[in-house]
């Protein structure tokens, strides 16, 4: 099968079941998804699909057909994305584990809204997890980026 993640195509002989974050892990070496649950819970997996974000762990690779955009993608060979820029200048991470996994989510969520209120960032972020509890950082994170990608 043919999948192409973060712009490379990648021609792999895999099980067309296997989740796609084993897939992205384990065969193509890209290891900015994180393992959390399995279940599709928690979001430490989650990469973009056609601009949506989704737990790869709950996507069979045999069904995308779409291309994957990880972390390691997000932004340019020259620019971090906004997300990230402001992560760092913010320090929102603690230990860090399930950052991509909301730097993603929110990267989706700022495609679709470059103006949200504290209330949709909270809805739009509260299916992944943090472990730390870093929510009150993430908020100001998402501000924070949504304010750079409107040129502020």
């Amino acid at each position: 099968m043919r999948i192409t993640v973060n712009g490379e195509v990648h021609d792999v002989d895999l099980e067309p079941e296997m989740p796609l974050l084993w897939a992205l892990r384990d065969e193509l070496g890209v290891t900015g998804p994180k393992y959390g649950c399995g279940i599709g819970f928690c979001g430490a997996c989650t990469v973009h699909i056609d601009g949506q974000a989704v737990r790869s762990c709950s996507v069979a690779v045999g069904s995308v057909i779409k291309p994957v955009l990880t972390i390691e993608g997000l932004g340019t060979p020259d620019a971090l994305h906004a997300v990230q820029q402001a992560w760092i200048e913010l320090q929102v991470a603690q230990c860090g584990y399930c950052q991509s996994g909301q730097i993603m989510t929110a990267a989706a969520f700022l495609a679709r809204n470059r103006a949200p209120s504290d209330e949709q960032i909270d809805q739009a972020m509260s299916s992944n997890l943090c472990r730390c509890g870093t929510y009150p950082r993430i908020r100001e994170g998402v501000q924070r980026a949504a304010a750079i990608l409107r040129g502020g």
